[in-house]
């Protein structure tokens, strides 16, 4: 338990030994669950943790409470993550209240078999709780990335407890770049959801906030202007750097030849920074990150079995299911027989919202040869064009 304030406590959890979040994304730094607890007259929970973690959060929660019974659980989000003892909270505490929307509500039988028959406060937009001097303002957040998801105001202290917005990958002990597990964090669990991360941003934007508290990753103190712009050009899906991205798939490596001469060339050319992955070995979730973080993409691939190979087309479904889109994209393919790798990765992106696919397409017939160099050479001026 710490302090964030004088009378709001932190009660979450770090979790070390979990090495893939959501079942998918590998988290080398582990994960925090964040909770609160703002004491007052009245006194209110904010969100619980993972199973993992309860019973710390249970010792956190009682030390933080000091005897006292707390009045209000508010539950923003209901993702098991955050829900946690929510059948063990309601018996320990006989008195306390749920906080929370309609449609979380709605979903909530869905994970629990609880009776909250004369126990539920229900809320909805721009509707205020006071526990004393401190009040709590409600705005709806859906899909943020969920349907149900609210974030909450406290008006004393101006805390913006936002959910799952402003979280990152890593314990809240782990020394890092913000930055990088925020935005692996952000496009791979929340990229789909602009449109609504943009709506939640306007809503914010005309509150006074001095604090972010999310259910992730730090608490936000300073600098915020710095995290909310961060935000505000992921959600628009607008390229955060200018750069060109290689993301390359290759069977026998003459792909990975390719891939790694045309980033020497456009090093050379003086691209102002370039990324190169290998699909196969490097973090998927990684990758999605690069291609959104750069302005400009370059996927090379051979064919495989009359399409393209697995792992490329794993990959590009993962950008187009995130609505990946803005951006400029050049194509390198190899086919030792009947190449078709192109045709398919570009069907793909044309399918996107505003890609530009790049005409200069590099084809290699088995190994890279002499020849291929002025294709290469073309591809990376048309890049950088």
């Amino acid at each position: 338990m710490k302090n964030i304030t004088e009378s709001v406590f932190y009660v979450g959890a770090d979790d070390k030994d979990l090495d893939l979040f959501e079942g998918q994304y590998i988290i080398p730094n582990g994960m925090a669950y964040n909770s609160y607890v703002i004491m007052d007259e009245k006194i209110a929970i904010m969100d619980m943790v993972d199973k993992r973690k309860a019973d710390v959060w249970a010792l956190n929660v009682a030390e933080a409470l000091n005897g006292r019974q707390p009045d209000y659980l508010i539950i923003s989000h209901l993702e098991p993550d955050h829900s946690a003892y929510l059948d063990k909270i309601l018996s320990q505490y006989p008195d306390l209240k749920v906080v929370s929307n309609a449609k979380l509500f709605s979903m909530l039988p869905n994970f629990f078999d609880v009776d909250l028959t004369d126990r539920t406060v229900v809320v909805k937009e721009n509707d205020t709780l006071s526990l004393g001097a401190h009040t709590l303002q409600f705005f709806m957040a859906p899909m943020v990335h969920w349907p149900e998801v609210m974030v909450t105001y406290e008006q004393k202290d101006k805390i913006l407890f936002s959910a799952d917005g402003f979280g990152k990958f890593g314990t809240l002990d782990t020394e890092e770049d913000w930055a990088c597990e925020a935005r692996r964090y952000y496009f791979n669990i929340v990229g789909k959801f602009g449109i609504p991360v943009q709506t939640l941003l306007k809503k914010a934007a005309t509150l006074d906030i001095q604090i972010i508290c999310p259910l992730h990753g730090p608490i936000l103190d300073e600098n915020l202007e710095y995290y909310i712009g961060k935000y505000q050009t992921w959600s628009s899906y607008e390229p955060e750097d200018a750069g060109i991205f290689i993301a390359y798939a290759s069977l026998h490596g003459n792909t990975k030849q390719a891939a790694e001469q045309l980033a020497e060339i456009l090093e050379k050319k003086g691209a102002p920074k370039v990324s190169i992955a290998d699909l196969s070995r490097d973090d998927l979730a990684e990758c999605v990150e690069d291609a959104f973080r750069y302005d400009r993409l370059v996927v090379a691939a051979p064919t495989y079995e009359g399409d393209v190979m697995p792992i490329m087309a794993d990959f590009i479904r993962h950008l187009k299911i995130k609505a990946y889109q803005k951006r400029t994209v050049g194509i390198i393919q190899n086919g030792a027989w009947a190449p078709t790798a192109a045709k398919v990765m570009k069907e793909q992106f044309d399918s996107m919202k505003d890609i530009k696919v790049l005409d200069t397409v590099v084809t290699i017939n088995g190994t890279v040869k002499a020849s291929n160099q002025a294709e290469l050479e073309a591809l990376a001026d048309a890049l950088l064009a």
